[in-house]
């Protein structure tokens, strides 16, 4: 079994409010559930309303298949459909 897990930081430089930033994340998050098929939650940075952290994860038995599931949710993100910046990734694949 390996666990896939994605960690994203963002910059939202057009957003004004802690409400403004939950409207884009909430619409983020969604699109990588309903895509992908894995979890995802904002991890960190929680009342800094400029900048965000997403974590996804996705479980499998091909360590292939989770860097690829999660090498498209970073394409996705990138692709600027969302009012973010990505500043950096981070993919981490843990073999059990």
């Amino acid at each position: 079994m390996n666990v896939g897990v994605l960690q994203f930081h963002l910059r939202l430089p057009e957003n004004l409010s802690l409400k403004g930033k939950r409207q884009e994340l909430k619409s983020i998050i969604a699109q990588l559930r309903n895509h992908f098929n894995v979890s995802a939650a904002e991890v960190s940075d929680n009342d800094l309303w400029q900048l965000a952290t997403i974590a996804v994860c996705v479980v499998s038995n091909d360590q292939r298949f989770s860097n690829e599931v999660l090498s498209k949710a970073v394409n996705l993100v990138e692709s600027g459909r969302f009012d973010v910046e990505l500043l950096n990734y981070e993919i981490e694949i843990i073999s059990l």
